[in-house]
């Protein structure tokens, strides 16, 4: 009877010890996997809640003006909009420009807030590989941090 106690006492030991080893092993795993699900979902959401629409483009011989408009829910800081690119093409060839420095900052706070303009002016001095002249297609594509974009095809006056 005492051996069938004796037994019995080590199997619950090696159990527990078990159990023990199988959760320190286990538990970093879930940790990572769940706090991978929640940055993916943060950033999904992030996306979502982020829109904006091209709302008018303006060029000539000296710069190329476009306006945007936020139109979605959330605001959006000045350093991820400098983060953001242009591209920009006359159809034979595009080239890569940063935003920053080729708009005007949001008034009032550091904020691209909904329902507010923003103003791009990119100078021809910042596209000495493209040529535009009368007639021709103008190709804008804005990208932002977070990868949501927009583009636009006009003709150049």
């Amino acid at each position: 009877m005492s051996s069938e106690t004796i037994v019995t006492a080590l199997f619950l030991i090696a159990a527990v010890v078990a159990a023990g080893v199988l959760i320190s092993a286990l538990f970093p795993a879930i940790h990572r996997t769940t706090s991978t699900f929640g940055a993916v979902s943060h950033e999904a959401d992030t996306q979502i809640r982020t829109d904006f629409k091209i709302v008018n483009t303006f060029a000539n011989a000296s710069n190329i003006n476009v306006w945007l408009k936020n139109i979605g829910s959330t605001r959006i800081a000045n350093n991820e909009l400098d983060q953001s690119d242009i591209f920009l093409g006359d159809g034979n060839n595009i080239i890569r420009l940063p935003l920053q420095g080729h708009y005007d900052p949001p008034e009032g706070n550091n904020f691209w807030d909904p329902g507010e303009t923003l103003s791009i002016t990119i100078l021809a001095t910042d596209y000495p590989t493209l040529e535009f002249s009368s007639g021709d297609k103008v190709y804008i594509q804005i990208v932002l941090s977070n990868g949501v974009k927009r583009d636009i095809e006009f003709d150049f006056p």
